[in-house]
């Protein structure tokens, strides 16, 4: 991934997690202003990419529960921020739990709003699961939009957006809201970013799998090992990566049918393989008859976070970060739409 604006615009961000959402938004052009997370790890993780890089030096990483934040501690005025963007907690319309919606008490979209009501940014963009699109949270939507406008700003599209279809090597769809204020809306294209090529599994990781099997170069196995896995991840793209609750227990690449479907592109998903400088069993993380587990890392480039990403806390707190962030290159994408608007709109302000 690379940056395909200037950073132009500002940016905060709300339940940033390990920075997908972010990454992209940063490549788009957009100069994040304050990246809010509750979960530790996911905080030590964004600031130990952001803090020292010139780019994102003054950026604050703010660990904090929204429900008790006050966006006063920002210290913008009303008008003054360009994007706020944030993926508000999946569970609640999730087809894996219960889609108890506005009755979850894990739902903020309520905070949300009101923190829109508060800043009074040029746009706002939300990410969530597709469920949320599903007919029985038609009513709830409607009120979300309701609420937006009420506070003068324009729905530009509410889709879903599929990963795969932006250069991320996975399946993963994500609803994407984006509303905007008038004034720019009428710059906006109404419609969801034009799709990119489709990178497989085998391309996305050769190099870092070529790497792990390099560090084993003494064992014969190692490149029949590393043929049979690329000629079979080149076949396509991966299954969802899943994160997993905190409530469950150790990391695997998700139920049944996505570690058959991983079996398919020559990968094991019984497990997490440590990185290769810690490997301390090759029989387990390389040499599996289903074939090699992923490492975090490789995880992280299937969502399409760049290589040099990194991810604090022990194996299993790191694979669930990376299985519960949002690709990056999905929110470059939209990123670019946004920021298209914004300069659309200042050169008609200057001509």
């Amino acid at each position: 991934m690379t940056r395909t604006n200037e950073l132009k615009y500002t940016s905060v961000e709300i339940c940033a997690g390990a920075g997908g959402q972010a990454v992209g938004l940063h490549n788009a052009g957009f100069r994040h202003v304050a990246l809010i997370e509750i979960d530790k790890d996911a905080c030590e993780t964004l600031r130990a990419n952001t803090e020292h890089s010139p780019e994102w030096g003054a950026c604050k990483v703010i660990q904090a529960d929204l429900r008790e934040f006050d966006p006063v501690d920002l210290g913008l005025e009303p008008g003054d921020l360009d994007l706020l963007a944030g993926g508000v907690p999946c569970p609640p319309f999730s087809a894996a739990g219960k889609q108890l919606g506005r009755d979850d008490e894990r739902d903020l979209f309520p905070t949300m709003l009101d923190m829109i009501d508060q800043l009074e940014p040029k746009a706002v963009m939300i990410e969530n699961v597709r469920g949320l699109l599903d007919p029985k949270f038609a009513d709830y939507r409607q009120e979300i939009i309701k609420r937006l406008e009420s506070m003068g700003y324009e729905k530009c599209y509410w889709d879903i957006l599929e990963a795969k279809d932006y250069g991320v090597p996975q399946l993963r769809p994500r609803a994407i809201l984006v509303a905007m204020k008038p004034e720019y809306a009428q710059y906006f294209e109404h419609h969801k970013p034009a799709e990119t090529r489709v990178i497989t599994v085998g391309e996305a990781l050769h190099d870092s799998m070529r790497e792990r099997y390099d560090a084993v170069a003494g064992d014969v196995r190692a490149e029949y090992a590393f043929k049979r896995w690329y000629e079979k991840a080149q076949e396509g793209v991966a299954p969802t990566v899943v994160g997993g609750s905190k409530k469950h227990g150790g990391a695997d690449l998700g139920p049944t049918r996505a570690k058959r479907a991983w079996g398919e592109l020559g990968v094991c998903g019984m497990g997490v393989a440590n990185e290769p400088h810690e490997m301390k069993d090759a029989e387990r993380d390389l040499f599996a008859v289903a074939g090699p587990k992923l490492t975090v890392t490789q995880a992280a480039l299937v969502q399409g976070f760049p290589a040099d990403w990194k991810f604090s806390g022990r194996k299993t707190a790191a694979y669930r970060q990376v299985g519960n962030a949002f690709p990056p290159p999905v929110a470059q994408a939209v990123g670019n739409q946004i920021y298209a608007a914004f300069e659309a709109a200042a050169r008609v302000r200057q001509a």
